[in-house]
């Protein structure tokens, strides 16, 4: 995920200042990984210095007053080049998963062991995220982003069974 293309996204509406685009984000992207404000403000003052946001107004806050962003010219056009940027699929498997399951044949620990604990951890996330969706007062964003992480829960299950029926083959490849 680009920080700095969620955030040009949050500002293509209306100016706001980071504490609001912190806020919004929490909101609009739930089960993501978090945003630190700190890394709202670095990426802010980045978008500002190569002009695809400008401060404008400040109002009073807590603290410090705050800044308000709004997107300029470039910024929208910085952003409207990004929605139409095609995600190439990952060329290379850079899983944890996988490599875990290599490290354990070649060390000899239990890749058996291995796969039966991590199902479970998957069962577990699978559960939280199914509750999330049925809970009173989840939004539609909540349960796309749920959906989201639920089919590659399940791409990843489907994965470690055809793994475990595997093992034994890969096992002997590594070994020889």
């Amino acid at each position: 995920m680009s920080t700095s293309h969620v955030l040009l996204a949050l500002l293509s509406n209306s100016a706001s200042h980071g504490y609001q685009l912190k806020r919004a984000y929490d909101e609009r992207f739930p089960q993501a990984r978090p945003l630190a404000f700190g890394q709202v403000y670095a990426t802010l003052d980045r978008l500002v210095r190569d002009g695809l946001i400008e401060p404008g107004g400040t109002e009073p806050g807590d603290g410090p007053e705050r800044v308000r962003y709004s997107l300029t010219p470039p910024g929208r056009s910085a952003l409207d080049a990004w929605l139409v940027e095609v995600e190439p699929p990952v060329p290379f498997v850079a899983n944890v998963l996988f490599t875990k399951v290599v490290a354990a044949l070649l060390t000899g620990a239990s890749a058996p062991a291995y796969l039966r604990a991590q199902r479970e951890a998957h069962m577990q996330r699978m559960r939280e995220l199914t509750a999330i969706k049925t809970e009173a007062g989840s939004t539609v964003a909540d349960i796309v982003s749920a959906d989201y992480a639920l089919a590659h829960l399940d791409a990843d299950l489907r994965w470690m069974e055809l793994t475990s029926q595997r093992l034994e083959a890969l096992d002997q490849e590594i070994h020889g």
